[in-house]
């Protein structure tokens, strides 16, 4: 058994801001570490997003710790002609810096590669950007909804026929990206191992998005031809459907062909083996929305949890579909360590999510709150080894504001 964390003595600088930026270093303090948070006088923006709609609202910043639990914040205003020596300590005591900035910003800033590897040789830089480095929309400001969701074509094969497209899930992107970053970071440092060589790693929204929808998007590189919008009355397979239990509750059913005559006879509709409307593929074909009608009718008359016992039983693949309050009901969430407590953050966030790997033999770091704006500026500023008068002198000069105490 280990008995320290797999990344104990592992510095990372988190130049980043609102979500997958922060989350892939979320991943690296979850196995052990040292993440500092560096953000502009004013702080991120995302640790007011418990107030946005459509978020879900809420008293406590949940996204913010979720996004930044186990890190350290300093404040550091990289407009300020000060800031430059902190930066290059930083970047010196650093193995990692993320950062999300827009390029045409981090220019004015001095934050590109370019200008930072030159204090540090070994330092893995990780590039997050909407639409990646090249082309005319380089400098376009992203997010998940739009480089993730819309401009990769999955907001457009997430919707049923006749419908528009719909607003997805605030974040799905942004943590799907979070762990193709993260990949990209462990990657580089496995390589560093063995070369003793830093690296600029990099990808985008959009890339990732592509990437989650590429079995159709590689489809359409191949000149496939691509089936209707689902429509779940007439869909292009009916074993492959959205059903509803009498309870109100939907759930998605899939049936493998080796898998119906045990399903029909489980449900009660052995019939359905010898309707001559289903007995060849070009009549089932005809006939699906008959049979949807008829799969309505059988499911709707009985509740889920009659379908859970059946399904399991013939070894059907299906999956009730829940809502945010019903699954962080779900044991499966404590049991396997999805959930997990939540230290200091106060009120009624006591539980947070962890991120989705987990090392058998290993434990996390437990999860403990984000930090409050500039909180450890002073104490971080002293490890970089700025005496007293140097931070003073970096107060007085605005590059490092002063803390703001923990709120109560």
């Amino acid at each position: 058994m280990e008995t320290e964390n797999i990344f104990s003595g592992l510095k990372v600088a988190d130049f980043s801001s609102f979500v997958a930026g922060p989350s892939a270093a979320v991943i690296l303090s979850d196995f052990g570490a040292d993440v500092i948070k560096i953000e502009p006088p004013s702080g991120d923006p995302w640790r007011h997003g418990n107030r946005v709609a459509p978020q879900p609202l809420a008293e406590e910043p949940y996204q913010w710790h979720l996004a930044n639990r186990n890190k350290r914040s300093i404040t550091l205003d990289l407009k300020s002609p000060d800031a430059e020596q902190v930066l290059q300590k930083l970047v010196t005591w650093a193995d990692v810096l993320v950062v999300n900035t827009p390029h045409h910003a981090r220019r004015k800033l001095k934050l590109e590669y370019s200008d930072v590897v030159q204090w540090n040789p070994r330092l893995i830089y990780a590039d997050l950007t909407g639409f990646g480095e090249k082309g005319p929309d380089a400098d376009l400001p992203g997010f998940d909804i739009t480089s993730y969701w819309a401009r990769s074509g999955l907001l457009s094969m997430t919707r049923d026929a006749g419908s528009p497209p719909t607003w997805p899930v605030g974040g799905s992107g942004d943590n799907a990206t979070a762990m193709g970053l993260y990949s990209a970071i462990v990657t580089a440092l496995y390589r560093r191992e063995r070369t003793g060589e830093g690296a600029y790693v990099t990808t985008s929204l959009l890339a990732e998005g592509v990437w989650s929808a590429s079995v159709s998007i590689q489809g359409a590189l191949a000149g496939a031809t691509f089936a209707a919008p689902h429509d779940r009355k007439n869909p292009a397979n009916a074993a492959l459907n959205v059903y509803r239990a009498s309870d109100g509750t939907w759930f998605v059913l899939i049936i493998a062909p080796d898998r119906f005559v045990a399903v029909a006879q489980a449900i009660g509709r052995e019939d359905l083996l010898t309707d001559p409307r289903f007995s060849d593929r070009a009549k089932l074909a005809a006939n699906r929305p008959q049979l949807t009608a008829i799969l309505d009718e059988v499911f709707g008359g009985q509740p889920m949890a009659h379908w859970h016992e059946v399904f399991s039983g013939v070894n059907v693949t299906f999956g009730a579909v829940r809502g945010p309050e019903e699954v962080i009901k779900d044991p499966q969430l404590t049991l396997n360590e999805i959930v997990v407590p939540l230290e200091g953050a106060g009120g009624k966030l006591t539980e947070t999510i962890s991120s989705p790997i987990q090392v058998h033999g290993v434990k996390k770091v437990p999860a403990r709150r984000a930090p409050d704006l500039g909180e450890h500026t002073e104490e971080v500023l002293q490890e970089l080894g700025f005496d007293a008068r140097g931070i003073e002198g970096l107060r007085r000069g605005g590059a490092a504001p002063m803390a703001k105490e923990r709120a109560a």
